[in-house]
């Protein structure tokens, strides 16, 4: 996700999330990851991986077509754009995408912070609901494959037992729209103090029983409760869509910092994801800057990632 509200809520939940207890039997989880999760491919070959950006990192003071000619000319194929309610907007940002030829191949679902699905209040989740499905018209206008999406956020008025059903039976009322757009809706781990592990992500994902509701993997979020390799080889084909981050771990706490300068094992990230056989997009996700950062952010990801010079 990309507003300050996400960043913030990332760093205010780092210490909750390092002393939450993973509950639940691990043989239930074990037993509950589809056998496409594990990756029986031969070892690594040639990433066929399409290099995106999430659209906030591209200068606010450009307008929408200069941003995108920025992505493409900085070397990115994709972009993840934010939900779009305004119709006229919504066109405007497909002409722009399409003039410079770049693809929108996914949406940031932008109210599933504010709104939650695992809410009490069902005016809450009215209103996240009627965002996911403007996320979902946005894809099909784009031509977009995926819409990210935050199924369920646990805090004191919430429980985890409650944010697994109530997001659960919520989505299930998406998934009819999503099978008719043919849109997936992306399901990412995030500091949300909701699936904390590979294991759980994946029985989440699997009792939904369709093609439609899969993995949306970040690298830099698992960081601090995980290995990215371990939940790649878990979750496997149902990872969809990937973002890009790093982390670095401090003596004082921790911070988020360009690809390369932290601690993930970027070797590890590419071997895990070519064993899966994952030929998505990988998206990055940092804070924004001008041209020439958009371009040294591009031949990280080629370095790091892609394995070109």
């Amino acid at each position: 996700m990309e507003r300050s509200s996400r960043r913030e809520f990332l760093k205010s939940s780092a210490t909750a999330a390092c002393s939450a207890a993973i509950s639940g039997a691990s043989a239930e989880l074990l037993a509950a990851v589809p056998p496409s999760a594990a990756a029986d491919t031969p070892g690594p070959a040639k990433l066929a991986i399409k290099k995106g950006l999430v659209f906030s990192m591209l200068p606010p003071a450009l307008s929408v077509s200069d941003r995108f000619k920025l992505a493409r000319d900085s070397g990115f194929e994709v972009v993840q754009a934010p939900t779009e309610p305004d119709e006229q907007k919504a066109e405007a940002t497909k002409k722009a995408a399409d003039a410079a030829g770049v693809r929108i191949d996914s949406v940031m679902n932008m109210d599933h912070w504010r709104f939650p699905l695992s809410s009490s209040d069902p005016a809450v989740v009215a209103k996240s609901q009627a965002g996911v499905r403007t996320s979902l018209q946005n894809a099909k206008l784009w031509g977009a494959d995926s819409v990210l999406l935050v199924p369920a956020v646990v805090n004191a008025q919430t429980s985890y037992r409650d944010a697994w059903t109530r997001s659960e039976s919520e989505i299930r009322k998406l998934l009819p729209l999503a099978e008719e757009l043919k849109i997936v809706i992306a399901i990412e781990e995030v500091w949300n103090k909701f699936l904390l592990s590979p294991l759980e992500m994946a029985k989440y994902i699997g009792e939904f029983q369709s093609q439609w509701i899969k993995a949306w993997f970040d690298v830099g979020n698992v960081m601090l409760y995980g290995y990215p390799h371990d939940w790649i080889h878990t979750l496997g084909k149902t990872i969809v869509n990937v973002h890009l981050k790093d982390f670095k771990r401090k003596e004082d706490g921790y911070a988020w910092v360009n690809l390369g300068d932290g601690d993930v094992d970027w070797d590890a990230v590419r071997g895990a994801l070519a064993e899966i056989g994952y030929s998505g997009s990988a998206i990055v996700e940092l804070p924004g800057g001008d041209a020439a950062y958009l371009r040294d952010v591009s031949r990280r990801v080629d370095r790091l990632l892609l394995g070109r010079c």
